[in-house]
């Protein structure tokens, strides 16, 4: 799934292109990820973008108001398959593309999606807050002590908690991963057992992947591309992440696989010490069969 600094490309990317284009025609295939497919139909055509906002893994196309009309915003996810590209009207048409929306300088904005897990709803800014509010804090814009407050308020998983689209906003598995392997923490710590340090060491981690992520337009493991339809280049530099079995690119060390909070989750057992209580152990044999099944 794109996770925050691929959602931070696309919308720079899109950032560069949409503000004051006008829509003039919408066009959709297949709508069962579409909140509300005539009132997109209905009220887009005709808008102009004002600008291109991301919220954690949403993207915000915030819209122009005319003749009197409130301000509206389309609101798009791009689940675990979605791409969102700019391209001219002519070019030839992807497999799977769901929604088109034709421009005044002669180019289409496409959305194209395998699995159909995105979002796409249009919504008067009125009603925006209720779906983008509960929104945890901004990675890159948390201070140090607001990220401890969050992330060492609650006793659950560290894995989890970073997960938390209610703590921290746009986090997902690889920067989850990669961030708490660069930190030296185990993903099934409990965040009340950070010590100051590792706290510390958590914060800027995350703060240094994101960032050296979207430097890079983020990690292409599965369909994501950019809107010019280009792949991003920082899954070069993964260090555990989807690395099971391979060595450390610290200590040597064998990087393990693990269920922790529901997820795979990749670390090094040398760099990153399990919790004392024992309960990294993992799940049981029989269990981790029936959920390599699934």
């Amino acid at each position: 799934m794109p996770e925050l600094p691929e959602v931070e490309t696309v919308a720079r990317g899109l950032r560069s292109t949409l503000p004051g284009r006008r829509v003039l025609q919408v066009r959709l295939g297949k709508t069962d990820f579409i909140d509300d497919p005539a009132a997109v139909e209905q009220h887009l055509p005709g808008k102009r973008v004002r600008a291109v906002r991301r919220l954690g893994k949403f993207l915000v196309l915030d819209l122009e108001p005319e003749n009197g009309d409130a301000a509206m915003g389309l609101l798009i996810h791009l689940g675990m398959t979605g791409q969102i590209v700019t391209c001219p009207a002519d070019a030839p048409v992807a497999p799977h593309t769901h929604a088109f929306l034709s421009l005044d300088d002669g180019r289409e904005l496409r959305y194209t999606d395998i699995r159909r897990f995105g979002r796409i709803a249009i919504l008067p800014e009125s009603e925006q807050p209720a779906v983008l509010g509960v929104l945890g804090l901004e990675p890159l814009e948390a201070s140090e002590q607001e990220f401890a407050v969050r992330m060492g308020s609650r006793r659950a998983r560290v894995k989890a908690l970073l997960l938390d689209q209610h703590a921290l906003r746009g986090m997902g598995n690889i920067y989850t991963d990669e961030s708490l392997w660069r930190a030296r923490v185990h993903p099934a710590r409990l965040g009340a057992s950070l010590k100051k340090d590792e706290m510390r060491r958590l914060y800027r981690a995350v703060q240094w992947v994101l960032a050296e992520a979207i430097r890079l337009r983020g990690s292409s493991v599965s369909d994501y591309v950019d809107s010019d339809g280009k792949p991003g280049e920082f899954q070069l530099r993964h260090r555990v992440y989807q690395r099971e079995g391979k060595k450390c690119a610290r200590c040597g060390g064998l990087i393990r696989r693990m269920i922790v909070a529901g997820r795979s989750s990749y670390f090094c057992p040398d760099c990153q010490p399990a919790p004392r209580d024992g309960s990294a152990r993992g799940k049981p044999r029989a269990a981790r069969k029936i959920h390599r099944q699934r």
